[in-house]
């Protein structure tokens, strides 16, 4: 999940090697060899995401010394009929008579992890991805979940957001993740920081990355210069990075920062393969925009509360500037506690809960 880009953001100097390429749904375009992409829908403003299919080769456990030739599947769309339908074409189209021989899951989201189960179940393939997005995942497909129910009201309205119609259709949202996750593989192979992975002629290396998820698994191919990057690194949109009633003092947005410094250095000609948006090259020059456009939302959060106290509710409109809807407004709000978390932990604000039970914060003169 990820947020509409700020202006300051859209102009992008990066470099789009395919230029306007974009696979048609169920077919795929090759960005380097072995390395296919796909692109699924998505039934939000954030309208598609991508796919990747890599070219694979593992031992046939049945028969020593045979190997099985396939494909890698790295995250695989929201659970509805469209994707299924998409999938069937994929394998028509695109999988030149081989099987899935594994599914890779970046992280737990619905549009990454939603249809592993069944491309699983379909190609008798394993999942793999880290512990902490494996977990979960059970746990929001259980219906306990960051996206909905009484725990989320009760911490937005900690957080000034008190309009009951809407904060209605958030309660409503216990079931969110479970109708595009409905069920999770019962077992997985774990990816850790640094685990490399040889998938067919190409090893890659597992990068971790926290703030948008629980432990995110990126893949570096550092020889042939290839980054899949999920939702950490995003061409023309800032990814989502959210403090949830689960965790309600966590510091995402310095764990996402901190795991930005781990890319920075990659080398400008690193395809960067998004899961939104083109393939781009240019990592560490998003890197810097994105490290900018924080520095700026958090200047604005100290100018803004200097005269006053202020709850992330009355603050929406500092950070985004443009109408947000209710579903909108769930992401924005964690978005802004994350910044505010960031300044009280860094020792710049403070936070204190009013007699109306209203977290409000003050800048540190």
């Amino acid at each position: 999940m990820s947020t509409l880009p700020p202006a300051s953001l859209s102009d992008s100097p990066l470099h789009y090697p395919l230029d306007k390429q974009l696979p048609e749904l169920g077919a795929a375009i090759e960005v380097a060899p072995g390395v296919m992409w796909l692109r699924m829908g998505l039934p939000f403003a954030l309208n598609h995401i991508n796919l990747w299919l890599l070219r694979d080769r593992l031992p046939d456990p049945a028969q020593p010394g045979v190997q099985l030739e396939g494909w890698t599947a790295v995250d695989c769309g929201i659970d509805n009929p469209e994707t299924r339908e998409a999938w069937l074409q994929v394998e028509q189209q695109v999988l030149q008579g081989l099987p899935i021989l594994r599914v890779l899951v970046t992280h737990m989201h619905p549009d990454h992890m939603g249809l592993a189960h069944w491309l699983c179940e379909r190609w008798k393939a394993p999942l793999w991805t880290s512990t902490s997005e494996y977990q979960s995942a059970l746990l929001a497909c259980s219906g306990l979940s960051n996206f909905g129910g009484a725990p989320t009201v009760a911490f937005f309205k900690s957080h000034g957001w008190n309009k009951s119609d809407e904060l209605a259709q958030v309660q409503a949202r216990v079931g969110y993740y479970p109708s595009m996750v409905p069920k999770i593989p019962s077992a997985y192979v774990r990816l850790m920081d640094g685990t490399r992975v040889r998938i067919g002629e190409r090893v890659w290396q597992c990068l971790s990355g926290f703030g948008h998820s629980p432990e995110h698994m990126a893949l570096h191919d550092a020889q042939n210069q290839l980054l899949i990057s999920g939702d950490m690194l995003l061409p023309a949109i800032s990814t989502n990075v959210s403090v949830y009633a689960m965790e309600p003092e966590g510091n995402p947005l310095q764990w996402f920062l901190n795991s930005l410094d781990k890319m920075a250095q990659l080398p400008d000609a690193t395809l960067v393969l998004p899961s939104h948006g083109r393939p781009f090259q240019g990592a560490a020059t998003r890197i810097a925009q994105l490290q900018s456009h924080h520095a700026e939302r958090l200047s604005d959060l100290l100018q803004a509360c200097r005269a006053k106290a202020c709850c992330a509710y009355e603050l929406l409109p500092v950070l985004f500037k443009r109408p947000l809807d209710v579903h909108q407004t769930t992401f924005a709000l964690g978005e802004a506690v994350a910044h505010l978390n960031l300044l009280c932990l860094s020792g710049q604000m403070l936070r204190a809960r009013g007699g109306d039970g209203v977290e409000r914060f003050s800048t540190i003169a």
